[in-house]
């Protein structure tokens, strides 16, 4: 005899409109039942379960089972792990395979496998890694370029490649020569421009761009909605023990890999690099299967998903170093020194990798690799600190702009209609940019031509100087007045910039894959160029002044323009993401010059401080709150004084802890309690008049096992006797076979006293990774405190609205 509504799948919640979730283009489902008890509404936010037996991975689940019940050690979708059992499986695992390396030379051989496999995994993640950040760089500067011409000899080469092959191409016009040729020419038959050509290549131009974008959204939506967006909120949020089943899959990886060339191609203000960490940490996931150590283990898992963070970043700025400190500084929650040399074996692989591939043709791993050979002088440092202010300001101004942006897609009709948004804000910043040369060009090229140290070869705008100069030094230049071809990219730079800084606003967080570090860097290098030319000019021309006696006296080479954009960059990019070391090594990777460390950390540190003087959120952290993702920030102190009792449910107005005995409850009895509520997890007293606590059990563990004992056990009927004790209470004898659950009974349950001060508990949750802690006096339990228990009083001490953070 069954009870009623106790079957298989038989538990799920009723859902409604508002209770679903917009997750990077998908949709998650959140919901709980409304007439579900407060406490019942805690549990129900879906923190899993975990399959071992108490702090006993190892031991059987149940005396008549022979074999592991398939189901048992999984967690739901959108639960968060248990990482204190997740790592105590690892032990106990590690410790049998260490204790049989003794018995035979197989099993010597297994041990020697089981510890080279995590090494053996980091291999093949930087080489995937490397591999498609290589592909997908050759794609997007092709496909990029095809938007203005193709190549008639070799249709799959780039207009660089393509003249660079070309017998009859001068040094002065190197990007112009008879193999490459313009839409307009190829339509028209016409050498020679005028205004239909630029009428016909302007078309198609933005032809191109609405095709790329229309051809990225369609299949994001209609393949892998995860694929959209930058990645890394969500990479942060699973680093952090929660669980989004598909969002490091096979399909996401295909699709955020094709679509991520369209959108950068469609001349977007994205980047790749945020979206390639993602694609990065797919790869890792993917490989994880392959070994039975990480297939296993959520905990394990994400270890090997922060060595790919890392192997990400390497192959997106050739950073390999920078690549293990982001990791370590922005996406990770736990992060061993295990982990450490492993990530920065993964970066150096996937480095390797790419630069084997050599996708820019130019023997480095970024499109704007330059060496600056001019030092800095200190007085320098206040314009570079100006520029850490102007990128303090925008940082906190595009995060608030960009997350208001987002919260109106997420609750208007706009969100309804990903297509036309994607293909409105394509149209707008085509016809917007074509006429800009700078704009036009894609902003990898554009960041490489602002970080650029003019020389005697130069045919840039940029550098159209003076030539009247007279310099005995070895091929560096001195200071010079600027000619027409500066003064006019000033102006078309400032259009730049009002461009790309409006403009990423309304592209991050489309439907789209869509980096952030890219658009950044340009606004940042775009400004930085602007005040360096202009600091440059005025040394020129006032070297007589008191700031510039002594170092920049007439035909000296004291001013680099360049230096003061790659320094913008950095301050830009980090009043967004509030990085700073990791942002610092970055930036130090790209230019291989050691003297330059300290302009950009000036630069970064004052981003950091203005940015967060107006706000405390970077813009990933930011998202993670849009969300409603269960992340306890590890950077945020908790300095308020509240005790657990406040925190903990119930509360007085609420109805009892409901819990388990531990010999008294019968099988209909536990089948009622879990048809009727919606709990994770049970706690499980001697009897409901002591409370005293003997452990937890987790439901899912609880109804795997229930529905094993009828299949398999004889004798097990609804009126049996479930008892988590070593020995069978004593029953009639005509009371039929009583169904002992010894073995998921967690014995060590993490409890704290009612009198702990909530800012050792928060401290606890973050730092073991825990779902819930009981609530107990003197052994009495009192109440339970979940996760997001915690994350809801965090947000009722910063005054605001605790229902508003989660799962909105």
């Amino acid at each position: 005899m069954e009870s009623k509504g106790f079957r298989r799948g038989s538990f799920q919640s009723s859902t409604s409109d508002e209770d679903l979730v917009e997750v990077g283009g998908g949709t998650l489902d959140f919901s709980i039942a409304d007439d579900v008890p407060p406490l019942d509404r805690e549990m129900a936010e879906g923190f899993s379960s975990y399959n071992g037996g108490g702090m006993n991975g190892a031991s059987k689940m149940m005396d008549f089972l022979e074999e592991p019940v398939p189901g048992v050690g999984t967690y739901e979708d959108f639960n968060t792990i248990d990482w204190v059992r997740e790592k105590s499986r690892d032990r106990d695992r590690h410790r049998e395979i260490t204790s049989r390396s003794k018995e035979s030379t197989w099993a010597l051989i297994h041990s020697v496998s089981d510890a080279f496999s995590g090494w053996l995994l980091m291999l093949l993640i930087g080489l995937s890694a490397g591999a498609l950040a290589g592909l997908i760089d050759i794609s997007a500067h092709w496909m990029t370029d095809l938007k203005e011409g193709v190549c008639l000899n070799r249709f799959w080469y780039n207009h660089e490649h393509c003249c660079w092959n070309s017998t009859k191409v001068t040094f002065q016009n190197r990007d112009k020569c008879p193999e490459w040729r313009t839409w307009a020419q190829l339509l028209t038959g016409r050498e020679e421009g005028g205004a239909v050509a630029y009428i016909l290549n302007y078309f198609l131009y933005v032809l191109w761009a609405l095709l790329f974008s229309l051809l990225a959204v369609l299949l994001v939506r209609g393949f892998a909605p995860y694929a959209c967006g930058s990645g890394i909120p969500e990479i942060k949020t699973i680093l952090s023990g929660f669980i989004i089943r598909g969002y490091l899959g096979k399909w996401t990886l295909v699709i955020k890999t094709v679509t991520l060339v369209l959108a950068v191609s469609s001349g977007l203000s994205l980047g790749k690099e945020g979206p390639l960490v993602h694609v990065a940490c797919c790869c890792g996931n993917i490989l994880c299967h392959l070994f039975t150590k990480y297939r296993k283990n959520e905990a394990k898992r994400r270890e090997v998903l922060s060595a790919a963070a890392a192997a990400g970043v390497s192959v997106a700025f050739g950073a390999p170093i920078g690549g293990v400190l982001f990791s370590l500084e922005e996406v990770s929650y736990y992060f061993p020194l295990k982990t450490l040399w492993r990530s920065f074996f993964a970066a150096l692989v996937a480095a390797f990798t790419l630069r084997s591939i050599n996708p820019f043709g130019n023997s480095r791993l970024v499109l704007f690799y330059v060496e600056f050979h001019t030092p800095w002088h200190l007085l320098e440092l206040v314009p570079f600190v100006l520029l850490g202010i102007f990128g303090g300001l925008w940082g906190a101004f595009f995060i608030r702009s960009n997350i208001a942006w987002c919260r109106r897609r997420k609750t208007t009709r706009l969100g309804r209609f990903p297509v036309t948004e994607v293909m409105a804000v394509t149209a707008l910043t085509a016809l917007l940019a074509f006429p800009n040369e700078y704009t036009r060009m894609s902003t990898s090229e554009l960041i490489s031509e602002l970080f650029n140290d003019c020389s005697l070869l130069d045919a840039s705008q940029l550098c159209d100087y003076s030539n009247d100069y007279n310099s005995t030094k070895g091929g560096s230049l001195p200071n010079r007045a600027a000619g027409s071809g500066v003064r006019t990219a000033m102006w078309k730079l400032a259009l730049a910039l009002l461009l790309k800084a409006s403009i990423t606003i309304f592209t991050f967080g489309m439907k789209v894959p869509s980096g952030l570090f890219i658009p950044s860097m340009a606004v940042g290098a775009i400004a930085g160029r602007l005040l360096g030319v202009g600091v440059e000019q005025l040394a020129y021309f006032h070297h007589d002044w008191g700031i510039f006696k002594g170092w920049c006296s007439p035909g000296a080479d004291c001013i680099t323009p360049g230096l003061y954009a790659m320094v913008g960059a950095a301050a830009c990019l980090g009043g967004v993401t509030r990085m700073t070391v990791s942002l610092v090594v970055i930036m130090f990777e790209l230019t291989g010059g050691l003297e330059y460390i300290v302009p950009l950390m000036a630069a970064a540190m004052t981003s950091k401080w203005v940015a967060d003087a107006i706000g405390r959120e970077g813009i990933y952290d930011a998202h993670i709150r849009l969300n409603g993702y269960p992340f306890l920030e590890a950077k945020e102190e908790f300095s308020h004084k509240t005790l657990a009792m406040d925190v903990m449910r119930p509360r007085r107005s609420d109805p009892p802890l409901t819990v388990l005995t531990q010999d008294s409850m019968a099988v209909e009895d536990a089948e009622a309690l879990v048809a009727e509520t919606t709990y994770s997890g049970y706690p499980v007293v001697v009897s409901r008049e002591s409370q005293r606590l003997v452990g937890f059990v987790l439901r899912r563990d609880l109804i795997i096992s229930i529905e094993t004992a009828r299949k398999k056990q004889d004798g097990i009927v609804s009126t049996s006797i479930i008892y988590f004790t070593d020995h069978s209470p004593p029953l009639p004898p005509s009371s039929p076979s009583s169904l002992k659950l010894r073995n998921i009974l967690d014995l060590s349950p993490f409890t704290v006293t009612d009198q702990t001060p909530m800012e050792i508990v928060v401290d606890i949750f973050r730092k073991l990774g825990l779902r819930q802690v009981l609530v107990t006096h003197n052994g009495k339990l009192l109440g339970i405190i979940t996760k997001k228990d915690v994350l809801k009083h965090i947000a009722q001490m910063a005054n605001q609205d605790p229902d508003s953070i989660l799962f909105n």
